[in-house]
């Protein structure tokens, strides 16, 4: 909702004023100017990254329509879930969930939290751990360092693509000052022509710069901005996990474990102390 609203507002902003001014909307119809603009910018992109993060940025266009899907009933499951691991390895021992973490989708724990159990990279991660955890032969700082080292891996990973989409979005005025270049090449080759084709392509040659100016800092730039808003919402989900773990591992009471991860939340997605009680007792 909040990109239409954006597109809304940078539009009518826009093409209101323009045309307020007296200007003819028509007049900023310039496709070749598009293609010169963004076509050079895609291929600079291309150039600059590795391919497989080309196609990513290709691909994560869709997460512009699609909100972050890391809100408080999410963070209450996870949390559940978690204690009801942690509980059942205190009555029972680490080995009784060793079912469980090795066939999670079939796991009576696990089933409970579709949720979760549908982020398959979610479930792995606290799989691997909680396996780690039954070994039994590491220690809760080591296991601390090692899921730092996981976890900063894979947000320097999932940084690549908001890195190359801003990379674009510097690029693109630039481009639109090339895209005014040619069209002033255009108009030098008309000279002696009608005034209205002079008009005609110094118009033109205008419109490559505002548009260049106009995508880089009105969609690309805020576009990576969205995606890196995104990835810190997941890089807190993970933090979240980490902090039940280690706690778990040094021995503090599910309860309490659980609590280590509700506190490392933000305000806007932290489930109350009171709400996690009631989820508690709607799961048993």
């Amino acid at each position: 909702m909040n990109i239409i609203l954006g597109i809304i507002v940078i539009f009518g902003c826009i093409i209101g004023g323009f045309v307020g001014g007296g200007g003819q909307v028509m007049a900023l119809f310039q496709p070749l100017e598009v293609l010169i603009i963004c076509g050079a910018s895609l291929g600079a992109m291309i150039i600059g990254n590795p391919l497989s993060v080309s196609i990513g940025v290709v691909k994560s266009a869709g997460a512009l329509m699609t909100p972050s899907k890391y809100k408080k009933q999410l963070y209450l499951d996870l949390l559940t879930l978690l204690y009801d691991i942690f509980n059942k390895t205190r009555r029972e021992g680490l080995m009784a969930i060793e079912g469980d973490i090795e066939e999670p989708e079939s796991s009576p724990i696990f089933s409970n939290y579709p949720s979760i159990l549908k982020d398959h990279h979610a479930v792995e991660f606290i799989c691997d751990y909680l396996r780690i955890m039954v070994a039994g032969n590491m220690a809760p700082h080591e296991l601390e360092a090692l899921i730092d080292q996981e976890l900063e891996g894979h947000h320097q990973e999932q940084a690549l693509i908001p890195s190359a989409i801003s990379g674009a979005a510097d690029g693109l005025p630039g481009f639109g000052i090339v895209a005014a270049v040619l069209g002033i090449v255009i108009t030098m080759g008309s000279l002696g022509g009608p005034p209205e084709e002079l008009g005609h392509h110094v118009a033109a040659a205008l419109v490559g710069t505002l548009l260049g100016i106009l995508f880089a800092y009105g969609f690309i730039a805020p576009f990576s901005s969205y995606l890196n808003h995104k990835n810190r919402d997941e890089a807190h989900f993970y933090s979240c996990i980490k902090a039940c773990l280690v706690a778990s591992m040094n021995g503090v009471p599910p309860q309490i474990a659980v609590e280590f991860g509700r506190k490392v939340l933000y305000h806007s997605v932290r489930p109350s102390f009171k709400e996690l009680e009631e989820q508690y007792r709607a799961k048993k």
